[in-house]
């Protein structure tokens, strides 16, 4: 069997680009985690690559090989045969004959035509003066956006230990935002986030975001007797994930429907593993479920009946 290993930032990374490398589809392979990685903290520091190893389930050779080794052989018998060493003696004579019979000129003759020559071309124009390029004018430095403080919480409530939580810590990673949150009518806490660097809060995906959302949960639920989910955004991008991610299981549920084959979609948390069976539990001709265990579970898109 077929094996490749391939290190990368995180373990869906690095499958991604062992599928990609081997032409194949995640069904195609048996994945082993030799390495998990780590992120670091919030991902930003003391990062460990993840490493894994792609084992073909089968030993049929990919498409792309079969057709790179067949325009091989093409252009290998295409080439022009040598010309027997007869006919190169009998060509190399002709052509020192020919030479033979053509009178040489006098260098002198060479001489006076060469001059000649030179005297018929044309003098060659005087170039113009470049002009010198007008400097660019400075770039005017851009004003840091105004932070309007969101109204406090009440520190007693899930909402106020989730604001005051996530202003320290946005503090210490040097990030200045606005962070307002509200309860909706099922208790449930909302926080929405606004600066000027939320590029930070949210990273590669979407992972730094979530990791904040898991440690404001675990201080919001702490020492308490009932559950309190807390959903945490900033800039809109869950719902403009969500958007994305719905975009691709239809995608995806066309081409099993055009190959009637499965298809499987690279390792998502379990947020998104739902909104792409959500996205598709209606559908009339596909069904979706999850194989795998974390972090490497994925959904599967199948052909119904």
């Amino acid at each position: 069997m077929k094996e490749y290993e391939v290190s990368a930032r995180t373990i869906e990374e690095a499958i991604s680009q062992g599928l990609e490398h081997l032409g194949v589809s995640i069904s195609d392979v048996k994945v082993d985690v030799i390495e998990e990685g780590s992120k670091g903290l919030f991902g930003l520091f003391g990062s460990r690559p993840a490493k894994v190893r792609l084992t073909l389930t089968n030993d049929d050779q990919p498409v792309e090989n079969v057709a790179h080794s067949i325009l091989a052989d093409v252009m290998s018998d295409e080439e022009p045969k040598q010309q027997p060493k007869a006919q190169e003696k009998a060509a190399a004579k002709a052509e020192k004959a020919e030479k033979a019979e053509k009178p040489a000129k006098p260098a002198k003759a060479k001489k006076e035509a060469a001059g000649e020559n030179e005297a018929e071309k044309p003098a060659p124009k005087p170039r113009k003066p470049r002009e010198p390029k007008a400097a660019k004018a400075p770039k005017e430095p851009v004003e840091p956006k105004e932070i309007v403080p969101a109204e406090q919480a009440d520190r007693e409530t899930a909402a106020g230990r989730a604001q005051e939580f996530l202003q320290e810590l946005t503090q210490l990673m040097g990030v200045n935002v606005s962070v307002a949150v509200a309860t909706d009518e099922e208790g449930n806490v909302r926080v929405n986030m606004d600066g000027d660097t939320l590029g930070i809060l949210i990273g590669r995906r979407g992972e730094t975001l979530d990791a904040l959302q898991y440690l404001t949960s675990l201080r919001v639920n702490r020492g308490q007797s009932d559950y309190t989910r807390v959903t945490l955004d900033t800039e809109g991008y869950r719902a403009k994930r969500e958007e994305a991610l719905v975009r691709l299981a239809n995608r995806m549920a066309n081409r099993a429907q055009k190959t009637g084959r499965k298809v499987s979609l690279e390792p998502m948390n379990p947020y998104e593993r739902r909104i792409l069976h959500s996205a598709l539990q209606d559908h009339p001709s596909v069904t979706t479920h999850s194989e795998g265990e974390e972090p490497n579970r994925h959904v599967v898109i199948t052909l119904k009946n």
